[in-house]
């Protein structure tokens, strides 16, 4: 029979350098058979929940920490039980090679890849010449118990597999089956009403279940705000906290996570980029009569047209006019560095706090393009899965806090950004059109800008031209 052995999953750098991950819960239990690239846990950062895979095919025999454990970079959180041979799935430290599948750098969202067949296995690449990096941990053997975790020295940046000792064959386990396919939204609808996709039949492509399943299987009626949309965006849920309890008068919650992170950005961003803001109401009432139009359009079918796509829009075309606004202030070098790219921020309000991905390149896009990419973004965030790579590069932002009902405000920037716009509520009110009063479609936009890099000058000519195209779409043609 072939040997088996111990191998641990030590918590890898989830990108940017993070040097420490919440384990939020755990996908596996001890003596669970796992596959290569099995979501085995789910960690939270100070930027996003991410998932981890499985480096290794194989038995789990430990799991070293609990849920709502902060751990660091470099520390084991999980051992598996392998088969001898099975070592040459994950090149560890470039030592195996990799006949069937190899393990790529364990940032954020990737595991091990399957290799094409047919191919020659290459020979490991010496690292002996790469830049100097910290010294592996040696570590002893592992005990199988459940949660007992092992002291280290120092942190891995990366993933790097310890093998450890050999141990007893045993007969092999049952795979464990695959979770219902379904999409993160829908998932995560599905944990608040209280539904186990396991009983619930897809009807999408596939036996995909969609939100239309889950809403059957509870019988319809009203949703969790979580699970709302309104005009095709997200509607911000509260972020859940302890229930107090009978005779307590407070209650205190850990600040950590996404609110840690965002509070320490905000703090930095307030004191030290002098921020001004500027106010703009404007009548958006053609702009609304141009997406009502878009919405019955052939081209635009089955996209999701709102506000928010054509104020970002509006603003992306706004910067080729007034580029100062997509900048950065470069105190270390004593730079201002202009952006001839724009990675456009959405600021998203989740439940674990404020985030704000970012579109990249989004001024290269279309319409319809820009549309889809915004759908995609209130996806993800509004399922807690957007990556550290997507919350960073941003250039400028927007926030929509008309889907609060709310018409101005002074945002804050996010942190390395010259400007950022919120655009307000759509109201119908009293208006001068014509020389006369009507009744209009009126929204307040307002900008808060860096002062170091933009002027008041700067600041009020990108506020004019971008009120100037929701005014009268048709200004676009004039501008670009």
């Amino acid at each position: 029979m072939t040997a088996t052995m111990i191998k641990e999953f030590r918590l890898p750098d989830l990108g940017e350098g993070l040097t420490e991950s919440e384990i939020v819960s755990w996908k596996v239990n001890v003596g669970d058979t796992v596959s290569l690239n099995q979501i085995i846990a789910e960690v939270e950062t100070a930027k996003a929940v991410v998932e981890l895979p499985s480096p290794f095919a194989g038995v789990v025999t430990a799991l070293h920490e609990q849920p709502g454990t902060v751990v660091e970079v470099g520390k084991p959180i999980v051992s598996f039980e392998v088969e001898g041979d099975a070592g040459a799935q994950v090149a560890a430290g470039g030592a195996a090679e990799a006949p069937a599948a190899k393990r790529e750098p364990n940032l954020v969202g990737y595991g091990a890849v399957v290799e094409a067949t047919g191919r020659p296995a290459r020979r490991p690449r010496n690292f002996a010449a790469a830049p100097p990096v910290a010294e592996p941990v040696e570590t002893k053997p592992v005990e199988t118990k459940p949660f007992e975790t092992k002291p280290v020295e120092t942190a891995v940046p990366v993933v790097e597999p310890v093998e450890t000792r050999p141990v007893e064959p045993k007969p092999a386990e049952t795979v464990t089956g695959e979770r219902p396919r379904s999409t993160p939204p829908v998932r995560k609808l599905a944990k608040d009403l209280g539904v186990d996709l396991e009983q619930v039949t897809g009807s999408g492509p596939g036996g995909l279940i969609t939100r239309d399943d889950v809403r059957n299987f509870v019988g319809g009626g009203d949703l969790p705000a979580a699970a709302q949309e309104l005009a095709g965006e997200a509607v911000p849920t509260q972020e859940r906290v302890p229930s107090a309890q009978p005779g307590e008068r407070e209650v205190r919650t850990p600040i950590k996570g996404v609110r840690k992170f965002t509070a320490a950005a905000m703090v930095s961003s307030a004191f030290t980029a002098p921020h001004v803001t500027e106010f703009l109401t404007v009548d958006v009432t053609p702009a609304m009569e141009l997406l009502a139009r878009l919405k019955a359009s052939k081209a635009f079918a089955g996209l999701k047209l709102t506000p928010l796509t054509l104020v970002a829009k509006a603003a992306l075309i706004a910067l080729r006019r007034n580029p100062t606004l997509n900048s950065r202030w470069d105190e270390a070098n004593q730079e201002i560095v202009q952006f001839n790219y724009v990675n456009l921020g959405i600021a998203a309000a989740t439940p674990r706090g404020l985030t704000v991905p970012n579109i990249k390149d989004a001024d290269r896009m279309t319409l319809a393009e820009l549309s889809t990419a915004l759908s995609g973004l209130t996806e993800t965030a509004r399922a807690g899965k957007t990556s550290p790579a997507e919350l960073s590069g941003g250039t400028i932002s927007i926030t929509n806090i008309g889907v609060f009902g709310i018409d101005a405000g002074t945002p804050i920037l996010n942190p390395g950004e010259a400007a950022i716009l919120a655009m307000g509520a759509v109201r119908k009110m009293p208006w001068e059109y014509q020389d006369q009063i009507a009744l209009r479609q009126v929204m307040t936009l307002s900008l808060s800008f860096d002062h170091r890099l933009v002027d008041g000058e700067q600041g009020s000519r990108f506020l004019a031209d971008l009120g100037a195209l929701l005014a009268d779409p048709g200004m676009a043609l004039a501008m670009v």
